[in-house]
């Protein structure tokens, strides 16, 4: 990012009361974690998606040979 672009945002910031910078930083610091987070997901999906794409190839063909069985959520 610019150090023109974080200028803006942080001048935004500034003009509030301290309260509210706090929420602020706060609902940002949450942002980039989920953000984070995502990013960590889509390479993992990405490195393993030919597994995935088999593994759901699999259990398609086990769905339609009978032979599973659905999941039952009360035995978890």
């Amino acid at each position: 990012m610019s150090s023109a672009k974080l200028n803006t945002a942080l001048k935004m910031l500034e003009s509030l009361p301290d309260h509210l910078q706090d929420r602020v930083v706060e609902h940002l610091r949450e942002y980039v974690e989920d953000l984070r987070d995502e990013m960590k997901w889509d390479r993992t999906f990405k490195k393993n998606s030919e597994q995935l794409i088999r593994a759901a190839k699999k259990a398609k063909k086990e769905i339609e040979a009978g032979e599973s069985t659905p999941l039952d959520l009360k035995q978890l």
